[in-house]
């Protein structure tokens, strides 16, 4: 396979078979997702791989009983992690100053960018991989579940295990949609409404319009799936628990 096919034909696995991912192979992964880009090669990143049916029964509420949370072999939580990093400065009487806003975007896009890389080297060795959006949401139980330290957020958790299928073709934006030169091109309005024909022409999107009473696949997203109301009691809850886990946002 191609690197454009493998790319281009990756697809979002939410059934996985009961076959079981060796400790070493899961070690290999992790391994490969460290080689990732990181800010100043300080690794702000901790993964949590969880197994326990029992630990894994306290995860599923805060991800809304999703059914590939106890139906994958691993649980994996990954975190921002400025705790070790600062601890160490610590003890090589170094000052650490990691405590604020600056330091935790630091480490967000270090967390992001390795969940992203350990994806892809599951992915390249055959398993199957699916992002959990709602770590953000319940990050507060997660982290007391998980007994996270301070200066230690969770920021995404990816079920992983051998498929039980190929998955769906969501469908993607063309190029034309995020790619620009130079300079940012704003859109006209017939230019939007160009972009996401194709996804509004898809049969499951006309379903979830269709389903949720609504007269356009936008209306889905915002009056349904993704609501302002949602969207900000969430937005206080992880900023408060970012806040309690040490890190000072400006005024």
């Amino acid at each position: 396979m191609t690197n454009k096919r493998f790319f281009e034909e990756r697809r979002t696995i939410r059934k996985y078979a009961p076959r079981h991912i060796e400790d070493e192979l899961l070690a290999e992964i992790v391994k490969e997702a460290s080689h990732a880009p990181t800010t100043g090669n300080m690794q702000l990143y901790s993964v949590i791989a969880t197994r326990a049916k029992d630990i894994k029964e306290m995860l599923a509420p805060c991800h809304f009983n999703q059914p590939s949370v106890m139906e994958c072999d691993v649980l994996l939580t990954f975190c921002a992690d400025f705790s070790r990093f600062s601890r160490w400065c610590v003890l090589s009487e170094a000052n650490p100053g990691y405590d604020n806003f600056q330091s935790f975007v630091t480490t967000l896009l270090d967390t992001a960018i390795f969940a992203q890389q350990f994806c892809t080297a599951a992915e390249m060795r055959g398993l199957g991989c699916c992002y959990l959006g709602t770590t953000t949401y319940n990050a507060p139980k997660i982290a007391e579940i998980l007994r996270l330290p301070s200066l230690v957020v969770p920021v995404t958790t990816i079920s992983l295990g051998y498929p039980a299928d190929s998955g769906v073709d969501a469908g993607r934006l063309p190029i034309s949609a995020v790619l620009h030169m130079e300079q940012y091109h704003d859109y006209t309005d017939e230019e939007i409404i160009d972009l996401y024909s194709e996804k509004e022409e898809r049969e499951d999107s006309k379903s979830f319009v269709e389903e949720n009473n609504k007269k356009s696949l936008a209306q889905v997203f915002t009056d349904i799936r993704y609501t302002r109301e949602a969207n900000e009691h969430f937005s206080k809850v992880y900023y408060d628990f970012i806040v309690s886990q040490g890190y000072t946002m400006p005024d």
